[in-house]
């Protein structure tokens, strides 16, 4: 398995468990033969993935496969970006690293830098996912260190914490990085106002979900940089990074 390969699993796997298998194209724009399966609920995905719910409520067969393929050039961007660098890696050298032509992926996404948008959000997508079975009555630190000890985790992908890493020193990668969370701010205070009883709308909801939102881009960034040489660290370090991110979180302004 190729190193995009391996990426687009990795989101794959957190956004939905639906694999990408998408053919190796000729140099030609094709449509992904992907083997889809639907995902559990159409409910809160992220529009960076591009799945929107249908009038059943589930992605139809062509979001699916919009999806599957912007992920594959997600790994793929990933991919050259991470061995090449941003400067020296064209819009056009990820198009034919997919196998389709460039205007395909200038319809998928207006800068090279924003490929990477749905492989940014996947983590993001599965923290979602979780808090979806966060019980009532358990202190979200609470339900973290369990979440953590179960052993749910995926694994931290290389290729995911390099590009994490790069997003402190590209600022074009940082803004689509800033963009994934972004993205989740209203997903998180759905979730936040369905557990309270209040509103999603409501600015203390708002404030909460812009807490919890950065709280997972700290630990995401701490965990990428502190353990950058440490290929062994995986599920503990980053359940570890989280819970110090949200203590300090649920501590408060001290000013």
């Amino acid at each position: 398995m190729s190193l995009s390969d391996k990426t687009s699993a990795y989101a794959i796997s957190s956004i939905g468990r639906y694999a990408a298998g998408t053919e190796r194209g000729q140099g030609r724009e094709r449509e992904p033969g992907a083997k889809v399966h639907e995902l559990p609920s159409a409910e809160g995905r992220f529009k960076a993935v591009g799945l929107k719910a249908g009038a059943a409520g589930k992605p139809s067969l062509a979001q699916r496969r919009r999806a599957s393929l912007r992920l594959e050039i997600a790994g793929e961007a990933v991919r050259l970006f991470t061995s090449q660098g941003v400067t020296g890696t064209t819009g056009e050298e990820i198009a034919r690293a997919v196998g389709i032509s460039s205007r395909t992926l200038w319809r998928h996404f207006p800068t090279k830098e924003s490929c990477v948008l749905p492989v940014l959000s996947a983590g993001l997508q599965f923290a979602v996912d979780q808090l979806a079975a966060w019980p009532p009555g358990m202190t979200l630190v609470d339900f973290v260190t369990r979440a953590g000890r179960s052993g749910t985790l995926p694994p931290a992908a290389p290729a995911i914490l390099d590009l994490i890493r790069m997003t402190s020193t590209e600022p074009a990668l940082r803004a689509v990085w800033l963009q994934a969370h972004d993205d989740a701010l209203p997903v998180l205070a759905e979730l936040l106002a369905r557990r309270s009883g209040g509103s999603a709308d409501d600015l203390r909801t708002k404030v909460h979900a812009a807490t919890v939102n950065g709280a997972l881009r700290a630990a995401a960034e701490e965990f990428a940089h502190r353990y950058a040489d440490d290929p062994e660290a995986s599920g503990e370090e980053i359940t570890a990074c989280v819970l110090a991110a949200l203590r300090a979180a649920a501590e408060g302004l001290p000013y």
